[in-house]
């Protein structure tokens, strides 16, 4: 038997034995996993400094604090969570009991990306407590850092029985997924998605694939542009663009594209000042691999804003292109770095038509100060997510789904979502023993008198409209 067989046996015994679904052992679990992110905040916030540069403003903000918000979110609604849902019942079921009960699958894989290795890591890991699931994780080996952080810190705080992280790479990684897992949450790109989601057919395991894709920015000739620079701007640079519900690129006419860059170079001047190579608020490339396919991407358009680059320190500065082509380098895959072209639409329908032409994104964001453009836009597109201007913010509701759709990804999470997501809605039916007259109209031998009754108690009938009086 391989390690890692082994090691999933391991969790399928402890979790067959019923350990982990007591909610005093959850709760248990989730208080030490808060004790984790408290007492190596620090130790989080120099191995992110160490793979990418992030600044800790940024780590604090997109790693610790959402962290902590899922949480005391999940903390605070887990009891009632847990609680059967009773359900609408037929006249032929009328004195049982019919409810949903919310079982957890068993052993689940989850498996983390580099960007955000921290939130996008325990964020699936909380709801997989949550739902009394045992855990296996792997962190991903190219935050290296942060890798080893959690490989070594994370496991004295959790139940070593149920909770395991593994560090792999590629080969190894592949091998990890030979095993029958009862359910796989991956998160990265669309490429080893399907990787993923294929070795998960062997053992039909169900999957949630959090992938991404290339997000849509349409900006109307009727907003505030300084405001709309200042907020695309934030969102786009973000640990250095590498976030998976960045604005990719922008859609806007020639006028405002005209308004927008101006407003654009004041923006990144504001945040990062006059040479953003020396902000401590401007995050780096996390590898030289990704630093090279982002490098390559300049060559596409005009530079208008930015454009310089450092291979020694993985530095590419704050860069805004024009001039680009829907068939350009640019366009044809997600950015994931501090690269924001431009490209110019002759209306509103134009724009629409963009973006229904192409893969449906994890999140599409509009601007306009017109709420008939805003809906609109919501009503004849479809994306994962959809935020109207600003950039990002919706993720900072554990209320809402995140997921995407088609190739930005299938499944959702966050709050009661990632609890769902790794629970099994088992359908109960209690019935007595007795009354057993009750069931004679439906026993053999059958007489067709029978059926108007049968049918009667067992199908749901549609309401009638209720009459208005004018």
């Amino acid at each position: 038997m391989s390690d890692h067989a082994e090691l999933v046996s391991h969790l399928r015994a402890a979790w067959l034995s019923g350990r982990t679904r007591p909610l005093e052992y959850r709760t248990a679990q989730l208080e030490a996993l808060g004790l984790f992110l408290e007492e190596k905040k620090q130790d989080i916030l120099e191995a992110t400094a160490l793979d990418m540069r992030k600044p800790s403003f940024e780590v604090e903000l997109s790693e610790i604090s959402v962290c902590r918000s899922e949480l005391n979110h999940t903390l605070n609604n887990l009891a009632a969570w847990m609680k059967d849902e009773n359900v609408d019942k037929n006249w032929a079921t009328q004195l049982d009991s019919a409810f949903i009960h919310k079982d957890p699958y068993g052993v689940v894989l989850i498996i983390g990306p580099w960007n955000y290795p921290i939130n996008l890591l325990l964020v699936p890991l909380i709801g997989a407590i949550a739902a009394g699931n045992c855990v296996v994780l792997k962190p991903s080996e190219i935050s290296r850092n942060m890798e080893r952080l959690v490989a070594e810190a994370l496991p004295s705080y959790l139940d070593k029985d149920c909770f395991a992280v593994v560090t792999a790479g590629v080969e190894e990684t592949t091998r990890l997924l030979e095993n029958k897992f009862d359910y796989i949450f991956f998160t990265g790109s669309p490429s080893v998605g399907r990787i993923v989601m294929t070795a998960a057919a062997k053992h039909l395991t169900p999957v949630t694939l959090e992938l991404g894709g290339k997000n849509p920015c349409y900006v109307s000739d009727t907003c505030n542009v300084q405001n709309v620079a200042r907020r695309v701007a934030w969102g786009r640079f973000f640990n250095a663009g590498q976030t998976c519900v960045a604005p990719d690129y922008i859609l806007c006419s020639v006028e405002m594209r005209e308004r927008l860059v101006p407003a654009l170079r004041e923006a990144i001047t504001e945040f990062y000042g006059p040479e953003p190579r020396d902000s401590p608020d401007f995050a780096r490339i996390v590898g030289d691999k990704q630093f090279n396919r982002v490098q390559a991407l300049l060559s596409s358009g005009r530079v208008a804003i930015g454009g310089e680059t450092d291979e020694k320190e993985r530095y590419i500065a704050p860069t805004v292109l024009v001039d680009v082509q829907e068939d350009d380098p640019v366009m044809r895959e997600e950015i994931f770095g501090p690269v924001l072209p431009i490209l110019t639409v002759t209306s509103e329908e134009d724009a629409i038509t963009f973006i229904n032409a192409r893969e449906r994104p994890l999140t599409l964001y509009v601007f306009s100060s017109s709420t008939k453009v805003v809906r609109r836009l919501l009503e004849r597109t479809s994306s994962g997510g959809f935020c109207a201007n600003d950039t990002i913010m919706h993720m900072t509701l554990t209320s809402l789904p995140f997921g995407g759709i088609g190739l930005s990804g299938m499944g959702r999470y966050h709050g009661r979502f990632t609890f769902e997501t790794f629970s099994h809605l088992r359908s109960a039916l209690l019935r007595a023993d007795g009354r057993e007259a009750l069931n004679s109209l439906r026993y053999p031998p059958y007489a067709p008198r029978r059926l108007p009754m049968l049918r009667t108690t067992v199908e749901s009938r549609r309401r009638t409209a209720a009459c208005t009086l004018l």
